[in-house]
């Protein structure tokens, strides 16, 4: 009898929570959004980093829809500034999931103008814009047609600048601060050009073969001793590998072909002709994982990320090794296929490459 009063009282203390749980989950549940917002908006990563060069894939994909992965963007912190490069779809959030304050954004930087490369920019740039109120439009660095673009976005942004400054004011929302600023640059075939120099960083642009898409590069930044290499979209590319050598980090972007020819293959089965040619045609112009291990090895390089990763990769396991294929067998250093969220930490002063993921 007393075993079955105790299992009675502890049935009904459960019954009771259960009750409270129930009335009070839409106010714990607010008092918990609450909390995390206060987090987030006080916390500062810029601040909290320790000094040094750190890289994070704020898109790891291509065009193709991937639940991992968005559209290509690399978010890079040098010291306590801030960088952008490329601004596929999804950049604007996943820099914001990753704890950043987009009105820190010192300049962007774009490799080339595909679509998937540029499709981002109007939402990013307005982020920057509203987030710290900012007076000057943000600098955008570009091959040569950075101005069409930039001038585009700018135009099909107009009526929401109108909206904003009417709506929150000056103060808030000041007119001179929205949208971005092009600057346009050219490279030579075999060039380095220097965007950006000090004391501790430089920002540099260099070609690299993407044709017919021309004109297309790639960056290299280099901050106290760390550097890192961004390959762009590219074939092969000896100017990569020059560039690359002896870096801490390439990130560098890999097509598996034998996946595409199989999404080729069942393009063809389906009769989606068009699909089949789409599939048979962007071979040509990208990196295959195993050409990015050979880069990586053949300029000692520390580290190899891969992005723009394509075909999109489900959670299946094993394929994410059938994708590397033989690269792993090619370098003989650490290789991480990349995705959303993921960052790299070079601090000054050791060799360290910390790798963690910001969500």
């Amino acid at each position: 009898m007393k075993i079955r009063n105790i299992l009675l009282s502890a049935c009904v203390a459960l019954g009771v929570l259960a009750v409270a749980a129930y009335t009070f989950r839409a106010p714990l549940a607010v008092a918990l959004v609450k909390r995390v917002a206060a987090q987030h908006l006080a916390s500062d990563p810029l601040a909290e980093l320790p000094d040094g060069l750190h890289v994070g894939l704020c898109g790891a994909g291509s065009p193709f829809p991937d639940e991992k992965r968005s559209g290509p963007c690399t978010l890079v912190v040098a010291g306590k500034r801030l960088f952008v490069f490329d601004a596929g779809a999804g950049s604007a959030r996943n820099i914001g999931k990753m704890g950043f304050n987009h009105g820190r954004i010192e300049a962007i930087f774009l490799t080339h103008f595909h679509s998937d490369h540029i499709d981002g920019l109007g939402e990013l740039m307005l982020q920057r814009w509203v987030s710290a109120s900012n007076t000057a439009p943000v600098p955008v660095h570009g091959p040569t047609g950075v101005e069409a673009v930039v001038a585009g976005f700018r135009q099909a942004y107009a009526q929401d600048q109108h909206y904003r400054v009417a709506h929150h004011g000056e103060a808030v929302m000041p007119s001179t601060g929205s949208g971005g600023k092009a600057l346009p640059f050219v490279t030579e075939a075999t060039g380095h050009l220097v965007l950006l120099k000090d004391a501790d960083l430089e920002i540099a642009a260099f070609s690299v073969d993407h044709a017919p898409v021309h004109p297309a590069v790639g960056y290299r930044i280099t901050y106290k001793g760390r550097s890192v290499v961004l390959s762009g979209d590219t074939r092969k590319s000896a100017t990569v590998q020059r560039e690359a050598m002896g870096v801490d980090l390439l990130v560098h972007e890999a097509l598996s072909t034998p996946l595409i020819a199989m999404l080729g293959e069942t393009a063809a089965q389906a009769q989606r002709t068009n699909l089949k040619q789409l599939f048979s045609d962007i071979v040509d112009y990208h990196s295959s994982p195993e050409q990015a291990a050979e880069t990586a090895r053949d300029a000692k390089v520390g580290y190899l990320l891969l992005n723009h990763i394509a075909p999109p990769l489900p959670p299946i396991p094993g394929l994410e090794n059938a994708f590397l294929g033989d690269a792993g067998k090619l370098y003989d250093g650490p290789i991480r296929v990349g995705a959303d969220g993921d960052f790299v930490s070079l601090p000054t002063g050791s060799k360290q490459v910390n790798v963690s993921r910001r969500f």
